[in-house]
């Protein structure tokens, strides 16, 4: 059935030309239906004003206050020199603070006559600092009369919308297109079944669209919120729900690792004995191979649980079975450090077809985009030929050219950083699709992963090996108390005079490629202290100040992005190997670097990384017998949001904890949106922290409903919700096995 025509009429025919190209550009809304869409972001109170004291830098806001007085300047100026520049300064008050308006030039004389103390209004503008007070410059302004029908019918009663808007549209205005189009909304096909929306107490939709845009009563807004968080969650839950039942039905070679086979033989030689996590996650693993579909399996892990040795079995198994194995890393650096932890681990089983490896080895290779035509050449034949049973490699693994003898499993590693498309070529490089094991070490939220990652069965490992050290995590606030900073050198020192090594990391390289400009920029963006006013610091700087200063005598190295691979994979060598003490790196050894005898890590800047990204540099630490030490050193002051941050980070090593704060804080369309791959940010009421039951209820709703009818055809809403959820790009990914 195709989209209802009334909410499909595009908003040039209704609203004009002009403001329909606005609202497409800027708000990335094109038909009647998206602008029914896009909801308030809260609700004015008539009776009761804004807080002015809470207001946000830099951010576009509409506030709602009453004006305390308006003054009129005169100034000389290049523009006016005989004192004719005119500056009209306009207080406005809520009760909870006052904010400054002002206005120049010949944009003063409308303001002038008509913001007189007492006056109401909407404001909107960008909040700004001058003279160490906020204030709005030029703000647009909607005056709210009391004495006229038409405004108080326009702003529906008593609650006064409030849109989420943009420097080019004002809230009010978007508001008052809305008011156009509302009568729309009683054609909109509602996407619930029946059974679902009495069964749950819901409203229907063309209601719920009515209440969020014009509510009467708090109790309208609530109804209304809560009925459109459940058609998010839904829509989205029987989107991947298809997607899931979609990959059952596809057809996969079973791969039954044999008896006395590699894995065996493998296993035998561990020095150690697995966790009980380890044995339980292997088995589903294990389960999910023999199977005549394809497996499609998240595991996450917290830094250091031993994921990747989880993974190298489940590689094994499928050698063992007949077939090929390919790990996809995001960096070079990273798929060179699993290539030699993998070799390492396997001893000779991983020399297959050379002198010294034994009877049941296969071949382990390289694949990266830097190789040389040689290397590369003969690794493509390995493939091919099927003489190597795992490759390890980059995106370089995706390219037309690389063919395999028989694909029987994908591994992706860190999948945050690949897009869907990168992990469907991948697959499509099987002769029948390939089982698919997505590996994660950013912990992530069980509703996260039921709605970004929704497609795909998940597994947990939080036990640490025997033998992991507890990491001791302190703050080290350099510009309070630079004696800490001056100590913590000190403790790096210790740590190198103990036999162990340490890393040093930089949020910035300090190269001429490093772009100042770029610097400027960030200064710009969150002026939350004088820390913000200088770049953040840099690789090469700070491996030189050190090495000349508080670390002379010790061997320093630098490790960054750009390097040459030759280049990086000899650092991570001596680094690896003992040769180098301290190692001065960016984010490149966020992930995956396994250095045993490294127990300590400065993080300088530590305010300039997320949550999440903080938890796994830590984690390169205390991977040995040896306790590890992390040492976060930040600028900022106390009581700063930054410095709040860092002290979560401090205060626990639980990493599904710190996603959580971690998710808290960021917007979670920054989240969702990478991850959703084309779904434009789909989540407008829905929260996918506060909302966990709606999330796990619709999950288990549409599980099954489409169980019972895999196309829908009993529920056309539901289909036209759903082609309006997925566009292009988005079908493809849900579509492709």
């Amino acid at each position: 059935m195709d989209l209802v025509p009334a909410l499909e009429e595009p908003l040039k025919k209704v609203l004009g030309p002009p403001t329909a190209k606005v609202m497409a550009e800027h708000l990335g809304l094109h038909t009647v239906g998206d602008l029914l869409h896009h909801y308030p972001r809260r609700y004015e109170e008539r009776g009761q004003l804004t807080h002015l004291a809470d207001l946000p830098m830099d951010e576009h806001v509409t506030v709602v206050a009453q004006v305390a007085d308006a003054r009129l300047h005169t100034f000389a100026s290049s523009k006016a020199p005989r004192g004719k520049g005119q500056r009209l300064e306009v207080t406005i008050t809520d009760g909870s603070g006052r904010l400054q308006l002002v206005f120049f030039g010949n944009g003063v004389h409308k303001p002038h006559k008509e913001l007189l103390p007492g006056t109401r209004a909407m404001f909107s503008g960008k909040v700004s600092l001058f003279n160490r007070r906020l204030q709005l410059a030029h703000p647009a302004y909607e005056l709210l009369r009391s004495d006229t029908d038409e405004t108080v019918e326009t702003w529906a009663g008593a609650l006064i919308p409030i849109y989420p808007a943009t420097a080019k549209l004002e809230s009010w205005k978007i508001g008052k297109a809305i008011q156009t189009v509302l009568p729309s909304a009683l054609e909109a096909v509602d996407p619930l079944p029946d059974s679902l929306r009495e069964g749950r107490g819901l409203v229907p939709l063309p209601e719920a669209l009515l209440k969020i845009h014009r509510p009467h009563t708090k109790a309208d807004i609530e109804d209304a919120r809560v009925r459109l968080k459940w058609d998010e969650a839904f829509v989205l839950q029987v989107a991947l729900a298809r997607r899931r039942h979609a990959d059952s039905q596809l057809p996969a070679v079973p791969r039954r690792p044999a008896p006395d086979g590699l894995l065996s033989a493998f296993d035998d030689r561990l020095p150690f004995t697995l966790t009980e996590g380890q044995l339980k996650v292997s088995k589903e693993i294990f389960d999910d191979l023999a199977t005549s579909h394809p497996m499609h399996r998240l595991l996450q892990g917290e830094v250091g649980s031993g994921k990747t040795l989880v993974a190298l079995r489940a590689m094994l198994a499928v050698v063992d079975a007949g077939g090929q194995a390919a790990m996809l890393a995001p960096t070079e650096v990273l798929a060179q450090q699993h290539h030699r932890s993998v070799v390492e681990m396997m001893g000779n089983l991983a020399e297959g077809g050379m002198l010294g490896g034994v009877e049941d080895a296969t071949k382990v290779v390289l694949l990266t985009g830097s190789m040389g035509a040689a290397g590369r050449r003969q690794a493509l034949l390995d493939l091919v030929t099927g003489e190597a049973g795992i490759v390890i490699g980059t995106h370089a693994l995706i390219e037309d050219k690389v063919q395999f003898h028989d694909l029987g499993l994908v591994v992706v590693d860190e999948q945050h950083r690949f897009g869907v498309e990168q992990r469907d070529a991948l697959r499509g490089k099987g002769k029948q699709p390939p089982h698919l094991l997505v590996m994660t070490a950013t912990p992530i939220p069980r509703t996260v992963a039921m709605t970004v990652f929704g497609d795909l069965e998940t597994s947990v490992l939080d036990q640490l090996p025997a033998g992991r050290s507890p990491i001791a995590s302190h703050v080290v606030p350099a510009a309070d108390k630079p004696h800490f900073l001056a100590r913590a050198w000190d403790r790096v020192r210790e740590e190198v005079e103990g036999g162990h090594q340490a890393y040093v990391v930089c949020p910035r390289i300090g190269d001429e490629d490093d772009d100042p400009k770029k610097a400027k920029k960030a200064q710009k963006a969150a002026p939350e202290d004088e820390a913000e006013k200088r770049p953040p610091l840099a690789v090469l700087e700070v491996a030189d100040q050190l090495a000349r200063g508080p670390l002379t005598g010790l061997r320093v190295e630098v490790l960054y992005g750009r390097m040459p691979p030759d280049d990086k994979d000899a650092v991570m060598r001596r680094f690896a190997a003992g040769d180098t003490d301290v190692l001065v790196a960016t984010t490149v050894i966020e992930v995956g670097v396994n250095v045993p005898n490294a127990t300590a890590m400065v993080i300088m800047d530590a305010d300039r990384f997320g949550v999440s990204q903080l938890h796994q540099l830590r984690g390169r630490v205390g991977r040995g017998s040896a306790p590890g030490l992390c040492l976060l050193v930040s600028e900022m002051p106390e009581a700063s949001p930054a410095r709040q941050r860092l002290a979560a980070v401090a205060a626990t090593l639980d990493g599904f904890e710190l996603s959580r704060i971690d998710l808290e804080q960021r917007r979670e369309g920054d989240v969702l949106g990478q991850a959703q791959s084309g779904a434009r940010s789909s989540l407008r009421v829905l929260a996918v922290i506060e909302d966990e039951e709606i999330i796990a209820e619709a999950r288990r709703e549409a599980a099954a409903i489409v169980a019972a009818d895999p196309e829908l055809t009993g529920l056309p809403g539901l289909r036209t919700a759903l082609d309006a959820l997925l566009d292009d790009e988005r079908e493809q990914y849900l579509e492709k096995g």
